[in-house]
Protein backbone atom coordinates (compact mmCIF):
# COMPACT_ATOMS: atom_id res chain seq x y z
CA UNK A 1 0.00 0.00 0.00
CA UNK A 2 2.42 2.52 0.97
CA UNK A 3 4.81 1.94 -2.32
CA UNK A 4 1.16 2.51 -4.64
CA UNK A 5 0.85 6.18 -2.73
CA UNK A 6 4.75 6.63 -3.30
CA UNK A 7 4.28 5.88 -7.37
CA UNK A 8 1.09 8.00 -7.36
CA UNK A 9 2.95 10.98 -5.57
CA UNK A 10 6.36 10.78 -7.96
CA UNK A 11 3.53 10.33 -10.94
CA UNK A 12 1.52 13.71 -9.81
CA UNK A 13 4.69 15.24 -9.38
CA UNK A 14 6.41 14.02 -12.45
CA UNK A 15 3.58 15.38 -14.59
CA UNK A 16 3.01 18.34 -12.60
CA UNK A 17 7.45 19.43 -13.17
CA UNK A 18 7.15 18.17 -16.66
CA UNK A 19 4.21 20.30 -17.74
CA UNK A 20 5.58 23.21 -16.08
CA UNK A 21 8.89 23.18 -17.88
CA UNK A 22 7.33 22.37 -21.02
CA UNK A 23 4.76 25.52 -20.41
CA UNK A 24 7.94 27.47 -19.63
CA UNK A 25 9.36 26.87 -22.56
CA UNK A 26 6.44 27.38 -24.46
CA UNK A 27 5.55 31.05 -23.02
CA UNK A 28 9.07 31.97 -22.80
CA UNK A 29 8.78 31.53 -27.33
CA UNK A 30 5.74 33.75 -27.30
CA UNK A 31 6.66 36.57 -25.03
CA UNK A 32 7.78 39.25 -26.19
CA UNK A 33 11.23 40.53 -27.25
CA UNK A 34 13.67 40.82 -24.64
CA UNK A 35 11.01 39.67 -21.90
CA UNK A 36 11.76 36.64 -19.53
CA UNK A 37 9.14 35.05 -17.79
CA UNK A 38 10.00 36.04 -14.58
CA UNK A 39 9.53 39.99 -15.57
CA UNK A 40 5.98 39.30 -16.73
CA UNK A 41 5.07 37.13 -14.01
CA UNK A 42 6.34 40.29 -11.77
CA UNK A 43 4.12 42.47 -13.57
CA UNK A 44 1.53 40.30 -13.99
CA UNK A 45 1.67 40.19 -9.97
CA UNK A 46 1.78 44.12 -9.71
CA UNK A 47 -1.52 44.57 -11.76
CA UNK A 48 -2.92 41.93 -10.25
CA UNK A 49 -2.48 43.28 -6.42
CA UNK A 50 -3.15 47.00 -7.91
CA UNK A 51 -1.00 48.61 -5.68
CA UNK A 52 2.89 48.81 -4.53
CA UNK A 53 4.87 46.31 -3.40
CA UNK A 54 8.19 46.03 -1.18
CA UNK A 55 11.02 44.20 -2.86
CA UNK A 56 11.30 41.87 -0.26
CA UNK A 57 7.05 40.98 -0.36
CA UNK A 58 7.93 40.59 -3.86
CA UNK A 59 10.56 37.89 -3.00
CA UNK A 60 8.25 36.24 -0.95
CA UNK A 61 5.59 36.07 -3.01
CA UNK A 62 7.50 34.27 -5.70
CA UNK A 63 9.49 32.04 -2.75
CA UNK A 64 12.88 33.79 -4.44
CA UNK A 65 15.71 35.68 -2.85
CA UNK A 66 16.07 39.16 -2.39
CA UNK A 67 18.79 39.02 -4.70
CA UNK A 68 17.25 37.36 -7.54
CA UNK A 69 14.07 39.58 -7.19
CA UNK A 70 16.60 42.47 -7.08
CA UNK A 71 17.94 41.31 -9.92
CA UNK A 72 14.59 41.05 -11.82
CA UNK A 73 13.58 44.11 -10.66
CA UNK A 74 16.47 46.15 -11.90
CA UNK A 75 16.08 44.96 -15.57
CA UNK A 76 12.57 45.80 -15.10
CA UNK A 77 13.19 49.63 -13.79
CA UNK A 78 16.01 49.58 -16.65
CA UNK A 79 13.16 48.43 -19.90
CA UNK A 80 10.80 51.40 -17.73
CA UNK A 81 8.49 49.01 -16.58
CA UNK A 82 8.50 50.04 -12.94
CA UNK A 83 8.80 52.33 -10.57
CA UNK A 84 11.10 52.07 -7.69
CA UNK A 85 11.01 54.36 -4.81
CA UNK A 86 11.79 54.96 -1.35
CA UNK A 87 9.27 54.07 1.50
CA UNK A 88 7.92 57.58 2.88
CA UNK A 89 7.79 55.69 6.30
CA UNK A 90 10.70 53.77 6.42
CA UNK A 91 13.78 55.35 3.96
CA UNK A 92 15.53 51.60 4.65
CA UNK A 93 12.84 49.82 2.24
CA UNK A 94 11.93 50.73 -1.16
CA UNK A 95 8.49 50.41 -2.92
CA UNK A 96 7.89 49.01 -6.66
CA UNK A 97 4.85 50.09 -8.48
CA UNK A 98 4.71 49.23 -12.43
CA UNK A 99 4.56 51.79 -14.58
CA UNK A 100 2.30 53.10 -18.10
CA UNK A 101 4.80 50.85 -19.89
CA UNK A 102 5.29 48.02 -17.63
CA UNK A 103 1.27 47.88 -18.08
CA UNK A 104 1.47 48.22 -21.89
CA UNK A 105 3.97 45.39 -21.72
CA UNK A 106 2.45 43.08 -19.57
CA UNK A 107 -0.66 43.30 -21.49
CA UNK A 108 1.49 42.67 -24.79
CA UNK A 109 2.33 39.51 -23.00
CA UNK A 110 -0.71 38.51 -22.02
CA UNK A 111 -2.02 39.28 -25.96
CA UNK A 112 0.67 36.94 -26.77
CA UNK A 113 0.06 34.45 -24.62
CA UNK A 114 -3.62 33.82 -25.23
CA UNK A 115 -3.78 31.85 -28.14
CA UNK A 116 -1.21 29.07 -26.61
CA UNK A 117 -3.66 29.02 -23.28
CA UNK A 118 -6.63 29.27 -24.96
CA UNK A 119 -5.49 26.44 -27.42
CA UNK A 120 -5.12 24.09 -24.52
CA UNK A 121 -7.65 25.29 -22.35
CA UNK A 122 -9.71 24.51 -25.30
CA UNK A 123 -8.43 21.07 -25.98
CA UNK A 124 -8.58 20.09 -22.21
CA UNK A 125 -12.02 21.37 -22.11
CA UNK A 126 -13.26 24.01 -19.70
CA UNK A 127 -14.91 21.44 -17.48
CA UNK A 128 -11.97 19.31 -17.12
CA UNK A 129 -9.83 22.26 -16.73
CA UNK A 130 -12.16 23.54 -13.90
CA UNK A 131 -12.52 20.19 -12.15
CA UNK A 132 -8.15 20.53 -11.72
CA UNK A 133 -8.13 23.89 -10.38
CA UNK A 134 -9.15 23.56 -6.59
CA UNK A 135 -6.70 20.12 -7.05
CA UNK A 136 -3.69 22.21 -7.80
CA UNK A 137 -4.77 25.35 -5.96
CA UNK A 138 -4.48 22.62 -3.03
CA UNK A 139 -1.40 21.23 -3.56
CA UNK A 140 -0.07 24.80 -4.24
CA UNK A 141 -1.08 26.21 -0.44
CA UNK A 142 0.07 22.73 0.56
CA UNK A 143 3.63 23.23 -0.23
CA UNK A 144 3.41 26.97 0.58
CA UNK A 145 3.04 26.05 3.80
CA UNK A 146 6.27 23.95 4.16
Amino acid sequence: MADDAQSLAVALFSEILTADQLLRNRLSRVLPKGMELSHFSVLNHLVFVGGERSPAQLASTFHVTRGAMTNTLAKLEWAGYIHIRPDWDDARRKMVAISPAGRQARDQAISSIAPLINRVVGELGQDRVRAALPILRDLRIRLEEE
